[in-house]
């Protein structure tokens, strides 16, 4: 099931912006998984994640190479998969202004496995002070994750890591890989393990502790993941998960399709309505790390086949296809609708429903023919 997102948005007035760091930084290597975050100061901050490879998908399933249709093509001289990332600051119209490489060498010890740094780095603020968190696997020889939070400083002088601490897994911190946990924005030290069923964790940086909280099983025929950070509009929380789907090629090598799709939560954490899995440009492999409310608009990161790096602006009535005409959607900004139903208008928006200004729920047909 392919749908096309951006496209979407960009026909109900939205804007896609290509994030781009200069070559003589990559290389023409991957730039992908950006995060964007609203800083206290208004400073619109974009983590830009690089890696020193080139990756090659068969997305037609064909073209496969002996080694399969996913394949990673790295230096000569070096084979690892190691991440840099970049704070970046943009301009009110979504273009890079700033560009920071996040100096980490404080706390970097020598790598043992060949996934290098903090991947998916998501920014947010908890308690005032600015993290990234993402996985880690280069600590054990075998490449065991773990969440790690760490501490940031962005000035005139550039950006650095002050601070980090691997989180534990809950319970035995036995598990193999712990990753693409999304930080609740409001709810300072929690984040989304899962998202379906829901699992809700809270750490505790100062007794090194780490607990789940919050537990439901939620009836949904997608098993969603991590992506986004969890962000807060009116009374509802929204996050933009990501599913993988699995398969064997025809030459059967590992294969694999990344979709996302919106989840709603009220207060209370049930589960209140979720999109099917959506494409956002019709790739393959699509990777979504950031969203934040801008004014009156949501404005969503993700990395496109682990080249591309891109940051939409859509309203919030695109995000959940709210319609009031044909071919019309809302730009919806808290507080504006109030018991609003909406019908079926243009096969885009279907039996969506909207209290207090935020959405509460999308039906199947929200993408169909688009």
């Amino acid at each position: 099931m392919r749908r096309n997102f951006v496209k979407l948005a960009l026909k109900n007035g939205g804007k896609l912006k290509s994030l781009v760091l200069p070559t003589n930084i990559t290389n023409g290597t991957g730039l992908f998984n950006p995060s964007v975050f609203i800083d206290n100061n208004g400073d619109i901050l974009v983590n830009i994640r690089h890696c020193q490879y080139l990756f090659y998908h068969s997305e037609k399933k064909i073209y496969e190479h002996q080694w399969g249709p996913l394949l990673y093509m790295n230096p000569e001289n070096d084979i690892t998969l190691t991440t840099t990332n970049y704070l970046c600051k943009l301009t009110e119209d979504l273009e890079i202004d700033e560009i920071m490489k996040i100096d980490t060498s404080k706390l970097d010890v020598k790598p043992i496995w060949q996934f290098v740094g903090l991947e998916d780095v998501r920014l947010f603020r908890w308690d005032g002070i600015l993290y990234g968190s993402g996985v880690r696997r280069d600590t054990t020889t075998n490449g065991q994750g773990r969440m790690e939070l760490s501490t940031l400083e962005y000035d005139k002088h550039g950006a650095r890591e002050t601070h980090r601490w691997r989180i534990p897994a809950p319970g035995q911190d036995d598990t193999y890989c712990e990753k693409n946990w999304m930080p609740i924005l409001d709810m300072p030290y929690h984040f989304v393990k899962w998202s379906s069923p829901l699992e809700i964790v809270k750490v505790d940086p100062l007794k090194r502790t780490c607990e789940i909280v919050i537990q439901k099983t939620q009836t949904i025929p997608y098993y969603y993941r991590g992506g986004s950070q969890v962000i807060k509009l009116g009374k509802y929380y929204i996050a933009l998960p990501h599913i993988v789907f699995l398969f064997r090629s025809e030459a059967d090598k590992k294969d694999a399709v990344y979709q996302q799709g919106f989840l709603v939560w009220d207060e209370e954490w049930n589960l209140v309505r979720h999109t099917p899995p959506f494409s956002f440009m019709g790739a393959d492999v699509e990777f979504c790390c950031g969203m934040a409310e801008y004014k009156e608009n949501v404005l969503i990161t993700f990395g496109y086949q682990d080249n591309a790096a891109f940051i939409l602006s859509v309203s919030v009535g695109v995000c959940v296809g709210v319609t009031v005409s044909v071919g019309v959607c809302v730009i919806v900004s808290v507080g504006v609708l109030e018991g609003v139903v909406v019908g079926e208008t243009d096969g885009v928006g279907v039996g969506v429903s909207v209290s207090v200004g935020v959405f509460v729920g999308v039906s199947e047909g929200v993408f169909d023919g688009v």
